[in-house]
């Protein structure tokens, strides 16, 4: 009952983080585009940048941004917010559920380093609030001024953190911390600085003081970083169940491939909202293009393929059969030991010869490729172990 109540806990939680994410990535790229769009035209009021004209639904739409504030506030103003708080408080509620309520199964992987439930959480909710405190830090230095180098020092080290990562938990808790760092970074800066930097500005309106404009620069660039590491952090989210993403043993390097694809297919957008046009927009996607058929094929190389080939002596399925009872069956099986399941995980189950070939591409590519499977690795499954499952896959599984 407990195994079907996380479940639901999780499927709903889920559920509200995809649907509030949907709604802040929504309105974050509205505005970026709207702001991208605003034409400077005569005859606006003085403190306006320009304006947008719009139709939708049957509509027109005119909108106009001032620089720091109208002269007089009305008394329906929209704050944008919610959307962001509910997509991180969802999405941690889910960080809980998932990995550290079953932590000894999504966290650890003994293999990696050998921590309690209680020291992999605190490290967990810590490099979160380091994360934070980095990314501030590096806001409020002299690279603030020079946003090429800003980016390539955020760069660096978002793909640090990711080897960080992988020197601590296990290879999928270990990818979904770099997506829950990006995602901490950028619910913080709406949090911490965006909306109280409006905020500021609102209260001198009312109060009769004149705004200081550098709040609201101080708010675009955060807003600017966000606009950027969308693209990324929804890669991580997704991610999850493709090994050959998390699972890699160099799994940094894919980060930097994502980090890198998703940098550049923002930059296409905002630069043609913006009106640019030749070869501003004529790079973007032959870049892309290339760097995702590179994280291709880096991605489908992997050191257990070489290894397997190492493999001197015929691996036969009473062997394959073996290993699977040891290390497999207690989640994948018709009555799962394992606690943490009361039916096998996806419905695969590996008590049988005949069901261990039906499952022979997932087995590959969780269990040898990767080191995704098992869970937490809790049998201790040895790298030898996983070199006769692939030798014997590679082999056509041969009965003798």
């Amino acid at each position: 009952m407990y195994a079907v109540l996380i479940d639901w806990a999780e499927l709903l939680i889920r559920w509200l983080h995809v649907i509030a994410g949907i709604a802040w990535i929504g309105s974050s790229f509205y505005f970026i585009w709207l702001d991208l769009t605003l034409v400077k035209r005569s005859g606006l009021p003085d403190g306006v940048s320009g304006e947008n004209w719009s139709v939708h639904g049957g509509g027109f739409y005119n909108t106009r941004k001032y620089m720091v504030a109208p002269d007089s506030m009305p008394d329906d103003l929209h704050w944008f917010k919610w959307e962001s708080y509910a997509t991180w408080v969802s999405g941690f509620a889910l960080l809980v559920v998932m990995y550290y309520l079953e932590a000894e199964s999504y966290l650890i992987d003994r293999e990696v380093m050998d921590l309690s439930p209680g020291v992999a959480i605190a490290i967990s909710a810590g490099s979160l609030v380091a994360g934070w405190g980095v990314y501030d830090l590096l806001c409020k230095s002299p690279l603030r001024h020079d946003q090429r180098q800003m980016f390539f020092v955020l760069f660096v080290l978002i793909v640090a953190a990711a080897w960080g990562f992988a020197q601590v938990f296990s290879a999928r808790a270990a990818f979904l911390h770099v997506g829950a760092v990006i995602a901490t970074i950028m619910s913080a800066n709406v949090f911490l600085v965006i909306i109280p930097n409006q905020k500021i500005v609102v209260a001198d309106l009312i109060a009769g003081r004149t705004p200081d404009p550098e709040y609201g620069r101080i708010a675009k660039l955060r807003s600017t970083h966000n606009n950027y590491l969308t693209l990324p952090v929804l890669f991580m989210m997704i991610s999850n169940h493709y090994p050959m993403t998390f699972g890699h043993p160099w799994n940094w390097v894919i980060v930097a491939f994502v980090l890198a694809i998703g940098a550049i297919v923002r930059d296409f957008f905002n630069a043609r909202n913006s009106g640019k046009t030749g070869t501003a927009l004529k790079w973007q996607w032959p870049t892309a293009s290339a760097l995702v058929v590179a994280m291709i094929a880096f991605s489908n190389w992997q050191p257990g393929e070489d290894r397997i080939a190492e493999l001197e002596d015929t691996v036969f399925t009473p062997d394959a059969l073996a290993i699977s009872q040891v290390h497999c069956t207690s989640c994948h099986a018709a009555v799962p030991r394992h606690p943490d399941f009361e039916e096998a995980p996806g419905g695969v189950m590996m008590e049988t010869a005949e069901q261990l070939r039906t499952h022979a591409s997932k087995i590959l590519a969780q269990a040898v490729l990767s080191e995704a499977m098992p869970l937490g690795n809790p049998t201790g499954m040895t790298e030898e172990e996983r070199l006769k499952l692939g030798a014997w896959i590679r082999s056509g599984m041969p009965d003798e």
